[in-house]
């Protein structure tokens, strides 16, 4: 197959099926009729020289074939996403889409009520928020701007620290009204109510970096989703890892043995062809201010709680292996 033979419309077409299930389910969400995708399949699997799709009673059944150029299908997908959104926007206008990439609670937690006061100040601008515990790849343009919770190590991204993130264990009032406050770590693992990761092992490490020799049998709860883990924790379902800043905004949490406290590195990351633009000097040049006000507890939108700011001797872990809930 010679390279230049390759229609991207049949690849995305390709990958509508093969999320969708079906020919009719690509056909509705591309606006084609279906036979224009099933000529469109015909087309690639020509040119592929195999078949992609088997059928079955459920629906359509992607081949080995299929598996195979699944990933650099969706890598021409996000290439051509990028392009697009390169191509849409003037590079002096305060417009268009931005994607950013955050971590699960960053993302879902901390950032919409930045964005809102951007979109209120530049109402042109469009979010797309990819939310992720796993980097994107901002040099691959996954993303415009991310939001990262450690150093970045690929030296060409254009990268602003934010600041240092603390982190610290709280429960629930009516947790602690229910069974009392741990004294001590060994008070601490005898409730057996931690909220933490269920198959990952960043959480259990990072305690026993505070000196907390904790394992499975002590969790209460476990979940590899950071904010089902937020979830538990404001449900009452027992002690959980928290951001600092993020608890002052809820008086119904208690700090739980504050001596025990973890610190991750906040960062902005943009690919050097975007530096210039103005859509996302304006998104990194706002973040940075707002999310530096969220850590210092700045703004109205994050102050009114019952907590101090890191301390020194805080315990800060290294870029990359303790990823909490960032």
């Amino acid at each position: 197959m010679k390279p230049d033979t390759l229609d991207w419309t049949l690849c995305r077409t390709f990958l509508h099926i093969l999320e969708g299930g079906s020919l009719s389910a690509a056909a509705r969400h591309l606006g084609f009729s279906h036979v224009t995708v099933r000529r469109h399949l015909e087309a690639l699997e020509g040119v592929l020289g195999g078949p992609l799709f088997t059928r079955s009673p459920t629906g359509l059944l992607a081949t080995d074939l299929a598996h195979r150029i699944a990933p650099a299908a969706r890598s021409m997908a996000a290439a051509a996403a990028s392009l697009t959104r390169t191509a849409t926007t003037d590079q002096e206008a305060i417009g268009g889409t931005v994607r950013i990439a955050a971590s699960e609670v960053v993302g879902g937690e901390v950032l919409p009520p930045m964005l809102m006061e951007l979109r209120r100040a530049h109402p042109a601008l469009r979010f797309e928020l990819a939310l992720s515990d796993v980097p994107e790849d901002i040099l691959r343009r996954d993303a415009d701007v991310a939001v990262r919770m450690m150093e970045p190590t690929q030296a060409s991204l254009v990268a602003r620290r934010v600041g240092s993130v603390p982190l610290g264990l709280y429960a629930e009032a009516r947790w602690i009204d229910a069974n009392g406050l741990p004294a001590d770590a060994a008070a601490l693992l005898a409730t057996r109510a931690l909220i933490g990761q269920d198959r990952r092992t960043e959480y259990l490490a990072a305690l026993a970096a505070c000196g907390v020799g904790a394992s499975r049998h002590h969790l209460g709860f476990a979940s590899d989703s950071a904010l089902a883990q937020l979830a538990a924790l404001r449900a009452g379902l027992g002690i959980g890892v928290m951001q600092v800043p993020m608890a002052c905004r809820a008086p119904s949490l208690v700090r739980v043995l504050p001596e025990i406290e973890f610190a991750l590195e906040m960062w902005l990351v943009t690919h050097p062809d975007l530096r210039h633009a103005a859509r996302i000097r304006v998104v990194m040049e706002a973040l940075a201010s707002e999310l530096q006000g969220y850590l210092q507890g700045r703004r109205n939108t994050w102050t009114g709680g019952r907590d101090r700011p890191p301390q020194p001797g805080t315990t800060t872990f290294p870029p990359g292996p303790i990823l909490l809930q960032p």
